[in-house]
């Protein structure tokens, strides 16, 4: 499913979002609105004089729609981002500061606050289309549980920050959790502060791992899919644990195959988009089944109506 022509970017910090755009000199002399109307002149100028040219062969053409094209860019890069408080989640009051989701100290003390921030303002403002935010260190089977309790809630934190954003902002968001394997408990408790009265976490143990997605909806409750209670409970898990806590590996085709499990939560993407319909035309060689039982593996109406 990856696209070479679509290569991700690497995002860990706030400048590395401010560097993926580059405004050019001008914005330091100008304001921005005096900015964006002296590119557009240059453009209207430059477009004026090539279109005087006569064009004999084919990639003249190409040469001059090239050429009014980076005009045209420059001018729209330094309208839609000349104002530092576009891109910038450190300058954003809604992120950081006295009202902001993040204080200032804390910001600036966490390194996964910094990227939260920097991935969330590009996905949740428009500007990437999805974004990953990768947290390591959850391989906690120390002995104890105190070490992946505290990781568990910087976890948490994360992915409230993004909800919460998403709230001010105003746009619907998915969410989707996972890892790339599960711990088990010996069952002995750890009774620090830290540990709460849990069991310890002393070893991996990938049958009991499970993956999730949340759904926000700026405009109300999203709505699971069926009219019944039991079928809104079907919509609402897909699949099930045995009674020893292990995954039941034939409750769902994404159970027990990681690349089902991508594929179903595609579907329930497209499904929040009222889009499910297409999913066999666009995956046709998915392996989650007929009509009925992708239906059984949908889980929200639709929170999206058209583009965003």
């Amino acid at each position: 499913m990856i696209d070479p022509a679509n290569r991700p970017v690497k995002i860990d910090r706030p400048s590395d979002v401010t560097g993926l755009v580059d405004v050019g000199d001008l914005l330091s002399l100008l304001s921005q609105q005096d900015a964006v109307a002296v590119m557009e002149s240059m453009q209207r100028i430059s477009s004026n004089k090539i279109g005087k040219i006569d064009t004999k062969v084919s990639t003249d053409a190409v040469i001059k729609d090239l050429v009014n094209c980076g005009y045209v860019k420059s001018a729209d890069l330094a309208d839609r981002f000349g104002d530092p408080t576009t891109l910038n989640p450190a300058i954003d009051p809604n992120i950081v500061g006295a009202s902001g989701i993040f204080s200032q100290t804390e910001f600036d003390n966490e390194s996964e606050f910094r990227k939260t921030a920097a991935v969330m303002k590009l996905v949740i403002n428009g500007f990437a289309g999805a974004g990953t935010i990768t947290m390591g260190g959850f391989d906690y089977h120390t002995g104890d549980r105190a070490t992946g309790e505290v990781r568990d809630l910087r976890a948490g934190r994360c992915m409230g920050a993004c909800l919460e954003y998403a709230q001010r902002v105003g746009v619907p968001l998915m969410m989707y959790v996972f890892s790339d394997g599960s711990v088990a408990s010996n069952g002995q408790i750890d009774n620090s502060t830290n540990g709460r009265g849990k069991g310890q976490w002393t070893g991996d143990n990938s049958s009991t791992a499970a993956s999730f997605f949340l759904v926000f909806n700026p405009n109300g409750k999203a709505q699971l899919i069926g009219g019944t209670q039991s079928q809104q409970a079907m919509s609402q898990q897909i699949g099930y644990m045995r009674s020893d806590a292990s995954v039941e590996t034939a409750s769902s085709p994404a159970a027990n195959n990681v690349n089902l499990l991508v594929e179903t939560v595609i579907l329930n993407y497209m499904a929040l988009h009222g889009e499910q319909g297409q999913f066999s035309t666009l995956f046709p060689n998915h392996g989650l089944g007929n009509s009925v039982l992708l239906d059984n593996i949908t889980a929200f109406e639709p929170i999206v109506n058209g583009v965003i």
